[in-house]
């Protein structure tokens, strides 16, 4: 098949066609883990992000028109630093494709050029070896094969072995690759997604079947707070509906179901379409200003045979209570990202303005960001990502806020994050100063971490087992084998000056088996003499140990 121009319906259906494959081997590029710790979730955050820009994007003919509402969606839908790329390849394609109605290949061919252009620049400092490097090579080094005889399923089909070429190389130009024995998996899952479009040119049409992501979830709503709506409240947010659909087959009922054709018609109707069948029965989950709607389309086919419906101004608002502490105006509002109860009440405790649900392996999205910032009244906001896979997206909401600056300081930490923030000079009303202060004690801190191996692991000299304990030090593997207490010790001694430290911030994690506090108390004491050891309940996931050493 030679196809030589496509417009914005096309991209759509090969773009829905990316994301299928992408969703299918999802847990392939999740693995392409460098460290043996459970945080590994490229896949998801780029099939997210992919997503969300699909979700927010309109279908229409015109694919500058289309691609508009992608990119927006996708900056928006952003998590982690794969999908703020992501992200920014597709801002890419859109500049330069904004004013077309079709394209040919050359037009494709500039636009994917472009596209790695705005990822590069979006990054402060590039890394080589990952996806910017095999999204630069895969059109770059196919370049002069590029005539006018080239169809775009041609070019695509280049671009794409050329990409996997380069990701082979991956690990000969990051090392940390290498150590791992594994390619770039960010890269991988771009490669899947251009693979998709192509598919879908060379007519295998995959299913595309969105999931929920963590902050579309449905609520509980057994126990509504009746006080969060009432006749002044301002209805914007609609309902959630899920059903489950039994199609029919008498005279009344339309016998013509099709899935595809199915979300298509609900998406003229509503958002965040999830829609699977098993036989003759389909799954639903859909939102809508006009639920009635809804439920008039899919009785053309079938009858429910259970069905839920919620407010869901209420359940906004009943996050927003929770989420954001509403104060009188500011100097600095600060916002930051974090999971387990307990530390969720120390950053409030501590005076945070807003903290966000994410971690290790549920990344913050642009969006829940750039939320937040417009509910604070300050004069300048404060954000600590508190992992470094969530920092290019709170950097992302930065540039796409209008209101009053933001500073993203880079903590990596929950632990970073708490030093930061207990830093902070509140009484003052030197907005730089305290941001400075805050800054100095992010810097000042060293930091140890305790979990378990998701995977076997051998670099640095450092050798692992899958489940082993292992201990971290301001995030590199120190130390594995034996048990917690001892992974702690072995991570600690390895700190400049461990034995003249004054300060040890120990929290604990919900997976916590046992008392071992009194042994960890001991044996630090011995190793810190001069330290004043604190331990609190932290409740966060992943890490079952996370200490703060000053």
């Amino acid at each position: 098949m030679k196809i030589r121009r496509i417009n914005g319906t096309d991209f759509e259906k090969m773009l829905k066609n990316g994301h299928a494959n992408l969703k299918m081997h999802e847990d392939e590029v999740n693995k392409l883990n460098v460290f043996p710790v459970p945080d590994g979730d490229t896949g998801t955050n780029m099939r997210l992000t992919l997503e969300h820009g699909i979700r927010s994007a309109k279908s229409d003919p015109k694919i500058g028109v289309y691609l508009k509402g992608l990119s927006d969606g996708m900056l928006l839908g952003a998590r982690g630093n794969s999908g703020v790329i992501l992200s920014q390849l597709f801002r890419g394609i859109f500049l330069a494709l904004s004013r077309g109605s079709a394209i040919n290949t050359a037009d494709l061919r500039n636009a994917m050029t472009r596209g790695y252009r705005e990822a590069y620049s979006a990054v402060l400092k590039p890394v080589e070896g990952t996806i910017l490097t095999v999204s630069r090579e895969g059109v770059e080094n196919i370049r002069p094969q590029i005539t006018r005889q080239t169809s775009i399923d041609n070019f695509l089909s280049m671009y794409a072995a050329e990409m996997r070429k380069s990701l082979l190389n991956t690990p000969e130009l990051l090392p940390v690759l290498k150590e791992a024995g594994v390619v770039d998996s960010g890269a991988l899952g771009y490669i899947l997604i251009v693979e998709g479009m192509l598919k879908y040119l060379y007519g295998e049409e995959l299913e595309y079947t969105p999931a929920l992501s963590h902050d579309e979830e449905e609520l509980p709503v057994d126990n509504v707070d009746e006080s969060l709506f009432n006749e002044n409240s301002v209805f914007e947010d609609g309902y959630c509906l899920t059903f489950l659909l039994q199609l029919m087959k008498g005279a009344q009922y339309n016998q013509k179901f099709k899935l595809n054709q199915f979300i298509d018609d609900l998406s003229a109707l509503g958002n965040s379409i999830v829609a699977v069948q098993n036989d003759s029965r389909v799954k639903v989950h859909v939102h809508s200003l006009k639920p009635h709607r809804i439920i008039r389309a899919a009785q053309e086919y079938g009858e429910f045979i259970s069905m839920k419906i919620d407010n869901m101004q209420i359940q906004h608002n009943e996050h927003d209570t929770v989420v954001v502490k509403k104060t009188e105006h500011k100097p600095i509002s600060i916002v930051a990202v974090t999971n387990g109860a307990g530390m969720k009440k120390t950053f409030t405790d501590l005076g945070c303005d807003c903290v966000l649900e994410g971690g290790a392996t549920m990344n913050t999205s642009s969006r829940e960001f750039l939320e937040a910032f417009k509910k604070l009244d300050c004069d300048r906001i404060v954000v600590l990502p508190n992992n470094k896979n969530i920092r290019l997206a709170a950097e992302q909401a930065t540039k796409l806020y209008e209101g009053v600056p933001v500073t993203v300081l880079p903590t990596v930490s929950t632990v970073q994050g708490y030093y930061t923030i207990a830093m902070d000079m509140p009484d003052s009303s030197d907005i730089e100063a305290r941001i400075q202060s805050m800054e100095n004690g992010m810097n000042a801190l060293q930091t140890v971490a305790v979990t378990r191996a998701t995977r076997d692991y051998q670099a640095n000299g450092v050798s692992c087992r899958e489940g082993e304990v292992i201990g971290l030090l301001n995030g590199e593997v120190v130390t594995a084998g034996g048990n917690f207490p001892d992974a702690i010790m072995e991570a600690m001694q390895q700190i400049d000056g461990i034995d003249e430290k004054e300060n040890v911030m120990i929290f604990v994690g919900c997976d916590v088996e046992g008392d071992l506090r009194d042994e960890i108390e001991s044996r630090i004491t011995e190793l810190c003499p001069f330290a004043d050891v604190t331990f609190m309940d932290g409740g966060q996931p992943v890490y079952s140990w996370l200490l703060g050493i000053s």
